[in-house]
């Protein structure tokens, strides 16, 4: 299992609540817990068994299952209307812009047949959280949902806390259909330094190293999928300022991963990674620029 995670500096609140019981019989329709009962159909499931079941066989799990969940840590169902929100914008940046660029019958044979939503960070004890997870190529984890809507107009958050995670894992499961290049694990391959990744020194200066980001130091696997994730989420401008920043050498190491990884997407894919991130780029600007109601389920 994958998992992706991001640094926090602050401390955790740990906000103790109370759950009220209640019968089978009494449960709202729009609740995010499940129930041993059979699950009254909402109007967003009807929505999503249009869109994401019927169109492209996968399933969007939004209501609190215990048993697809990690016990390992402290996890909370994700909010109703925000997963309403998390459903319009994976399908229209991610599973489309792939639609779009490749072809729908390949965003159907190799994007994860499941995504389960909870609403909390999955918190480590290194200070760091795991914004998503990916599990045999069948099934991708999204944390943090229920902050989804202090990030969601700002493209930049947007794409750091989500967007970049969905693709991150996609890349890992097409990494376990189609192996990486044996030669990208070489080119900076003796200075991965797994867990530190978020420790002093390496948390700073990663760039002039050859990495993307610090997770990138992780290991040469996460290194390929954030290279990958990391290209296709931002702007030309932000990836040429991140090139000045790293200087010649590092701007070299980089840019030679990053040659790997485009010959990758297109020998085994049939895909241009710049045309994907045109594509992406697009419909993120239209997210940002409201063109997308995040909240209509209309089924046509």
């Amino acid at each position: 299992m994958k998992k992706y995670h991001l640094i926090y500096t602050l401390l955790i609140l740990m906000m103790a609540g109370t759950w009220s019981s209640c019968s089978e019989d009494e449960l709202d329709p729009t609740s995010v817990i499940t129930t041993s009962g059979e699950v009254v159909k909402n109007e967003f499931d009807l929505w999503l068994e249009a869109y994401y079941v019927n169109t492209y066989n996968i399933a969007f799990k939004y209501r609190y299952e215990e048993i697809e969940s990690d016990l390992d840590y402290y996890t909370v169902p994700a909010d109703y209307t925000q997963s309403v929100e998390m459903a319009h914008i994976l399908k229209y940046i991610c599973i489309e812009a792939y639609d779009e660029i490749a072809g729908i019958d390949f965003t159907r044979a190799y994007f994860p047949k499941e995504f389960f939503l909870i609403g909390e960070w999955e918190y480590e004890n290194n200070g760091t959280f795991i914004l998503g997870t990916a599990e045999g190529g069948k099934k991708i984890l999204l944390a943090g949902i229920n902050y989804l809507d202090q990030y969601r107009t700002n493209i930049n958050n947007l794409t750091h806390y989500y967007l970049k995670t969905i693709h991150h894992e996609f890349t890992h499961i097409l990494n376990q259909t189609v192996d990486l290049p044996t030669a990208y694990q070489y080119i900076t391959g003796d200075s991965y330094v797994a867990d530190m990744w978020s420790e002093d020194p390496y948390d700073e200066d990663y760039l002039e190293r050859g990495y993307i980001s610090a997770y990138s130091q992780k290991e040469y696997s996460e290194d390929f999928a954030e290279m990958m994730s990391m290209y296709i989420c931002y702007s030309e401008d932000q990836w040429e300022e991140w090139m000045e920043e790293a200087g010649d050498d590092g701007a070299e190491l980089i840019d030679s991963k990053l040659t790997l990884v485009k010959q990758y997407m297109s020998e085994s894919w049939g895909i241009d990674l710049d045309d994907l991130r045109d594509t992406i780029q697009r419909r993120a600007d239209d997210l940002e620029a409201g063109k997308i109601d995040l909240t209509d389920l209309t089924i046509e």
